[in-house]
């Protein structure tokens, strides 16, 4: 019988399938009665799932990243699906196709990686294109820039996820520079390949996406700014002559400062136009990802609102003419 991805469950469906866990919560009801919360997730998005009265010997059977045969009911609760669990079953992983469960970018890897290859190698300062020949020529890290997520959930939560983060932000970026010829045009687009450079080492993706131990106890930003320093120092080979510590500096600012706030994990604020514009696209493909996902996978829902997006802060009216993009077809966003 072929499986129920996430996407297809509806209110009132009976559910038997395999599911990955990605989260695991025992908590206490209202009564003090244990039950589990569950986050269960396939390729085409996650649903919550709760089992009443499930103690211990239950959570211990099984933990996240594991795969369970669940079965259950599908009730729309608050605006949003979410599974009533009766019975799980851990499934071992070697019966899984995992091509079933971790979710992908829907646009051509290849094609992709071909248009980030092409604003790189026609960047005019020499520097800055020996620095972007060295990242292509090491095969590790493009395996791991073309595949790995921009995100655990946030955004861009898939396969292949940073690499059209990133190539989206570099179009937005191609456009906005013509507004502002005083940004340096190679800078910013080096600033946008290397921002969230990190991540390829942040993340695990695997299995299920998480986090490494380096990940972890140093965060994205810093490794980042590691492997700068480690390409940077490839590039007199290519060149005959050292990195510009002027040039250095000011990616390494880029780099630190693209969250844009020190209480959103910056450690400095934008302080040159070039980090000031990378941290606003940045902002704007992520908020705008979170948005349209937000409208895509709730369109089976009759309520004219998103559930609430705690991110965000809000939820997102999909109204009449929105319900009408939304519908059977999928609108535009498919």
């Amino acid at each position: 019988m072929a499986r129920r991805f996430v996407e297809q469950l509806r209110d009132g469906d009976n559910l038997e399938d395999v599911y990955l866990v990605t989260d695991k919560q025992l908590r206490a009801n209202r009564n003090g009665n244990p039950y589990l919360l569950l986050e269960l997730r396939d390729r085409t998005g996650g649903i919550q799932g709760r089992m009443w009265n499930a103690g211990d010997h239950v959570a211990r059977g099984f933990d996240p990243g594991d795969f369970l045969y669940v079965t259950g009911k599908v009730q729309l609760f608050q605006g949003a699906l979410q599974v009533i669990v009766t019975a799980v079953e851990r499934t071992e992983a070697e019966k899984i196709d995992f091509a079933d469960f971790l979710p992908q970018t829907e646009q051509s890897i290849p094609k992709l990686t071909d248009r980030l290859r092409g604003y790189l190698l026609r960047l005019g300062n020499p520097h800055l294109r020996a620095l972007a020949e060295c990242f292509l020529m090491d095969d590790a890290f493009m395996r791991s820039f073309t595949t790995c997520p921009a995100g655990v959930k946030l955004h861009h939560a898939y396969v292949g996820g940073l690499l059209e983060h990133v190539v989206s932000m570099m179009d937005a970026a191609d456009k906005l520079l013509a507004l502002y010829p005083a940004v340096d045009r190679d800078l910013l687009l080096m600033g946008v390949f290397l921002h969230d450079a990190g991540k390829t080492r942040e993340l695990t993706y695997g299995r299920a996406f998480g986090y490494s131990d380096e990940g972890q106890l140093v965060g994205h930003i810093p490794i980042a700014v590691a492997l700068l320093a480690e390409t940077a120092a490839k590039v007199p080979d290519l060149t005959g002559e050292p990195f510009p510590r002027e040039l250095m500096l000011r990616i390494q600012h880029m780099i630190l400062s693209h969250h844009g706030e020190l209480n959103h994990g910056s450690p400095k604020v934008p302080m040159t136009p070039e980090a000031m514009l990378l941290h606003l696209i940045d902002l704007t493909d992520t908020r705008m990802h979170m948005v349209l996902r937000d409208l895509k996978e709730d369109r089976n829902n009759p309520s004219a609102w998103t559930p609430y997006n705690h991110n965000l802060g809000r939820r997102i009216y999909k109204g009449g003419a929105l319900g009408d993009l939304f519908g059977e077809s999928g609108g535009g966003y498919d």
